[in-house]
């Protein structure tokens, strides 16, 4: 698309003023014109930064990009996006703008990247992307420009203003007579090109529609649009205020903010736009007017309040925009653990520090939302965020998670399978004919339904018979009880595999005759509340109603006491109610001090009879006392406690548990089943989190009250046992200990280690180190010789010991006898060989126990300590020598003993120096322009071998030494190509491992070229007939190779005229085969095969032909495929 032009600003308008924040686009997927010509010098933190200028075409999208190298940083970079100098634009991100953040593992480098939706010209201005990382901090600024949507370019325009058919005539106007008019003045010749545009603007308006149609333009109201655009005046600055707006202003949530500004005419009035609508005064908006000022007061600003405003006056405008930042919404109340069963409600709740603030609920990763999952609820209340669920199930059971833009809190969800509880039995009844039996039962569960059976036979409900469901009881009440309803009764609850039975006994009274005078006597049912002969169990708080039945005639008095203390109240909580043939005893909320024994005294004149009742108080049990966390692990803890001190008189059945985070009031419960002994392990638990416990008493009457809160406690895991536990080494008082980090460390970190020792078959660990060994390594000292002493490590944290790593049997301490064994490095198994001058420094490893003895012999002689520097260790020896010499060089031995054993290794070391010069040089003849030299070589070689020599000549008329010839193995040469008419010197230096000698030889005559003019009488010569047919000198070798390792097979041939080579693989021409090379050097025939396969194997045929006749070798190639053995497991 062409360059966009900028837009021109409005009249009365502030160039400098800046408005809102741009960012480049990203994968070309923007309407951003990009300055390649401007680049960003990288420096500091930054690894990319944005162009410096950036223009963006209105309503699109743009995407700003830096990029930070984390590599030198200590902790994590924060960026910031901020407009203008202070602005910081995290608080306006929403659909307008978003931020984001990645990161890469590989190359450590964070990418942060702003978008601009929609980009609209507010958005133009100064931005600064800055980031900082600990002591560090680096900063970046660009200009964005916003521009308007442009038309066509010049030369488009005009072709947008012509028509495709000069028929089509758009407006009113006609036009067609014109065109005729202007076609027949068309002048022949060609005229220059004129800019239509230039002519148009310095043109009269009335002049407009003649050069229109003389220059072919017919669309006249396209042509005025872009003609009035051209022709705007310039931007002015405004003469309605004398101070504008400021640029933006920014506001906290809540809070007030004033706009002002100052115009030239003190009594004209103004207009506050909001968005482009008009603001009317309320008391939100004060409009104020005060000399040349001008004021709005927005009282308690809100996010609506985030707009661009405007102040009116007249024509001229003065824009403003208000950012209103919201604060960082923190969380108050954290999120509670839930422990519950399935079934059971669920409520999450969270305090956030403002009221209507956005909270994201997640499951797990996954953001909970209302309209995707129906199980979950949401309630907001002022500042309270509440996650309901109403019915949890075991698919529910996770962490869930309370997320706000300034904080974060979890709670953990366990769902445990319901189990029924029984919390009251049915008991086995006695009645008499026509009366009432009612059985009840109480189940924890007001939910669950059941059915009635009698003797394994479903009851049904009938006139006489009714069943009955409230809450969480269970009646069958049986009316006019007759003799065929006594049998065994059973409630079954649906759906679980329980059942409560009872038994109905049926009393038949049977009357005998009773003579008018009877003794008093006492009927006591013992078939009722009482557990055992004349003892009666009441629970604590509940009425006890005893009736006794009294016979006797005439009518006896019944007196009725507690200890000594008659009981004669007929009216309060203990009180005694007497009727016909019936006395009832009567206690109202019993209380533990109505435990005692009760006498009834029955008397008339024929006698007396007496009773005594026990009358036991049970109640719920005391709480459980003393609390406390024993041990801890790394998500476990081992809590304690004591029995109550009063078991509420009947047996503790056992006790509930339940904990909590420190500073959190929501209990979870960790048992639902009571659980018998006083010591349990709490697990599940976050390491690093404070917890409290409390327990709670369980007996057949009920739960107690709660203990007191044990003491705060953090679960904290001690580490694994050390790994690898070995033997290093053993002497016959110390033994050297090995061993590897534990695998697991944890929370705890890992302070050192503890070396336990004992014999074996003792139990009595001693410790071996004082303090905490910090490696991971350790020698015991001061062990018996030739015990067996059983060894242990373990890690310590602040946790505790971590379990020991236990040697998997006995070591012996005794020194092991170990054959001594020279372990020669194997650059040392050669000659060794060095330059006078250097440094030798030779370590020799071996082995042997106890410690061997080392001993140097050079030359079968004990080494002199003045020349040569021994140091011997338990493992190695090694030999020193500073600084090289001759008298060096020789064999050198090392002997190796442990008693009567030994071993010995011999290192041959030479040194070596550069050569003398070569003896008697001298010029043996000399022809044409040639001289023959011979020498005899030098006195000292330098102790190696002469590798060569270098001869060199002058001539008597210059003495320049030129080089003749460079390592010449020989002791003689022929100088060739000297100079007629001059005389020439020579000199030759000898060479060896270490360069040319110091000092070359001379030699002791010259050899004179002499002038033309002499001839010399050459003899006779007769060419020799060289030719022959070919012949291989030495055949092809049969060869067996190995697959995917290249080979080489090789012949040699002589004869003359050079004969043709041909290489055939089974007869078969080998032609320009990459996989072949073919070399022929001097005759030497070689064919190189790269990589073989099992398909390369076969005869090679070599083949030499010339016109004298032919010859050939052949051999055979095996190629094999190698397989490697596998390795026996130990």
């Amino acid at each position: 698309m062409p360059e966009p032009v900028p837009a021109e600003k409005p009249a009365g308008e502030d160039v400098s003023e800046p408005t809102n924040d741009d960012a480049p686009p990203a994968d070309g997927d923007s309407d951003v014109d990009w300055d390649e010509s401007e680049t960003t010098e990288l420096t500091g933190l930054f690894v990319e930064k944005p162009p410096d200028n950036v223009v963006v075409i209105t309503g699109s999208d743009a995407i700003f990009i830096a990029r930070v190298d984390s590599t030198t940083l200590a902790r994590k970079p924060t960026m910031k996006w901020l407009k203008g100098k202070w602005l910081d634009l995290g608080s306006k991100a929403g659909k307008h703008m978003q931020f984001k953040e990645t990161y890469d593992r590989n190359t450590k480098i964070y990418t942060y990247e702003m978008k601009i939706n929609k980009v609209v010209p507010g958005d133009a201005g100064g931005y600064r992307c800055e980031v900082t990382a600990k002591d560090k901090c680096d900063s970046s600024t660009f200009e964005i420009s916003v521009e308007a949507v442009q038309q066509e370019t010049l030369g488009d325009d005009l072709a947008a203003f012509k028509r495709a058919d000069a028929g089509e005539d758009e407006g009113s106007l006609d036009f067609s007579a014109l065109l005729k008019a202007a076609k027949k003045k068309r002048p022949e010749k060609e005229e220059p090109e004129i800019d239509v545009w230039e002519l148009l603007k310095s043109a009269h308006p009335s002049e407009y529609e003649k050069i229109a149609f003389k220059y072919g333009i017919t669309d006249l109201r396209g042509m005025l649009k872009r003609l009035k655009k051209m022709t705007a005046p310039e931007p002015k600055y405004s003469e309605a205020f004398l101070k504008k707006l400021d640029s933006c202003y920014s506001v906290d949530k809540g809070k007030k903010i004033v706009l002002t500004c100052e115009v030239v005419d003190p009594n004209i009035p103004v207009k506050w736009l909001k968005n482009g609508q008009e603001i009317k005064p309320s008391a939100k908006y004060i409009m104020e007017a005060n000399g040349n000022k001008r004021t709005l007061t927005i009282n308690r600003t809100t996010l609506a309040d985030d707009a661009a405003y405007e102040c009116v006056v007249g024509e001229d405008k003065s824009f403003t925009e208000v950012f209103v930042k919201e604060p960082p919404i923190t969380i108050t109340k954290l999120m509670d653990d839930y422990h519950v069963v399935v079934g059971e409600r669920v409520e999450f709740e969270v305090e956030v520090s403002e009221e209507g603030a956005h909270v994201m609920w997640f499951f797990e990763d996954v953001e909970l939302h209302k309209d995707k999952d129906s199980k979950f609820r949401f309630k907001k209340d002022g500042k309270k965020h509440t996650l309901i669920i109403q019915e949890a199930t075991l698919d529910d059971i996770g962490m869930y998670h309370a997320w706000t833009n300034g904080g974060h809190t979890k709670g953990e969800l366990e769902v445990e399978e319901k189990e029924l509880e029984v919390l009251q039995d049915i008991a086995d009844l006695t009645v008499k004919a026509t009366d009432q039996a009612v059985f009840k039962c109480e189940v924890s569960d007001d939910k669950v339904t059941g059915k009635w059976f009698k003797d394994g036979k479903e009851v049904l409900p009938s006139d006489r018979i009714k069943m009955s469901h409230i809450g969480r009881f269970h009646r069958l009440v049986i009316d006019d009880v007759k003799p065929e309803d006594a049998g065994d009764y059973t409630f079954v609850p649906d759906g679980y595999a329980l059942s409560l039975s009872a038994k109905l006994n049926f009393l038949e009274i049977k009357i005998d005759y009773v003579p008018r005078q009877e003794p008093p006597k006492i009927h006591l049912d013992t078939t009722g509340s009482m557990v055992s002969q004349n003892t009666i169990i009441l629970v604590a708080g509940n009425k006890l109603r005893l009736d006794v039945e009294i016979t006797g005639e005439p009518a006896p008095t019944v007196v009725w006491s507690k200890g000594d203390q008659p009981i004669a109240d007929s009216e309060g909580r203990v009180r005694v109610e007497s009727r016909k043939d019936l006395s009832s005893f009567v206690i109202e909320g019993a209380e533990r001090e109505d435990e005692g024994n009760y006498t009834i005294v029955v008397t008339n004149p024929s006698g007396e009879d007496k009773a005594v009742l026990f009358v036991k108080i049970v109640d719920v049990p005391d709480p459980p006392q003393h609390v406390k966390c024993t041990s801890v692990g790394e998500d476990t803890a081992i809590i304690v406690w004591d029995p109550p001190k009063f078991d509420g008189g009947a047996p503790i059945k056992g006790y509930l548990m339940e904990r909590k985070k420190k500073g959190s009031s929501r209990w979870t419960k960790l048992n639902f089943d009571v659980y018998e002994s006083t010591t349990y392990e709490a697990k599940r638990m976050i390491e690093g989190v404070f917890y409290e416990m409390r327990v709670f008493a369980v007996n057949s009457i009920g739960l107690s009250q709660p203990s007191l809160n044990s003491k705060p406690f953090m679960p904290i895991a001690p580490t694994s046992e050390p790994t690898r536990l070995t033997v290093n080494d053993v002497t016959d008082s110390t033994c050297s200990l090995r061993w590897l980090a534990p695998d697991k460390i944890g929370a705890g970190g890992l302070d050192g280690y503890i070396i336990e020792y004992c014999k074996e078959g003792d139990t009595n660990w001693v410790v071996a180190n004082k303090e905490l060994c910090e490696k991971q390594g350790f020698m015991v000292r001061g062990l018996p010789v030739g015990e067996k002493i059983n060894f242990r490590v373990m890690a310590v944290n602040i946790a505790g010991n971590s379990p020991p790593a236990i040697m998997s049997q006995p070591v012996t301490i005794r020194e092991i006898v170990e054959h001594p064994k020279i372990r020669v490095p194997r650059d040392l198994r050669t000659k060794y060989i060095r330059k006078v001058g250097e440094k030798i420094n030779l370590t020799i490893p071996f082995q042997g126990k106890p410690r061997p003895i080392a001993t140097w012999f050079k030359d079968g002689q004990p080494i002199d300590p003045k020349m040569v520097n021994i140091r011997n260790s338990n493992v190695d020896s090694i030999l020193f020598i500073r600084s090289a010499e001759r008298e060096h060089s020789g064999k050198y031995e090392l002997l190796l003993q442990i008693e009567n054993m030994e071993d010995r290794a011999t290192i041959e070391i030479r040194i070596v120096e550069k050569p003398g010069p070569p003896l008697k040089v001298r010029v043996t003849d000399v022809w044409s322009f040639n001289a023959a030299l011979e020498w005899d070589p030098p006195k000292d070689n330098g102790n190696c071998d002469i590798t060569g020599y270098t001869i060199q000549k002058s001539d008597l008329k210059t003495k320049e030494w030129f080089t003749v010839y460079e390592h010449n193995r020989r002791t003689n040469c022929t100088a060739s190509d000297l100079i007629m008419g001059n005389e020439y010197r020579f000199r030759v230096y000898s060479e060896n491992l270490c360069g040319l000698s110091e000092e070359p030889g001379l030699s002791k005559n010259t050899a004179v070229i002499a002038k033309t003019g002499l001839q010399v009488k050459q003899n006779s010569y007769k060419e020799m007939d060289l030719s022959c047919v070919p012949k291989f000198t030495q055949p092809l070798v049969d060869r067996t190779v190995v697959a995917g390792y290249s080979t080489a097979i090789s012949c040699a041939v002589r004869g003359f005229p050079k004969p043709k080579i041909v290489w055939m693989k089974n007869k078969m021409i080998i032609g320009e085969d990459p996989k072949f090379l073919m070399q022929n050097n001097q005759g030497v025939l070689t064919l190189k095969i790269r990589k073989p396969s099992t398909f390369d194997g076969g005869k090679y045929t070599c083949l030499a032909v010339n016109e004298l006749g032919r010859d050939e070798v052949e051999c055979k190639l095996d190629v094999k495929v190698f397989r490697e053995e596998p390795v026996e497991k130990k």
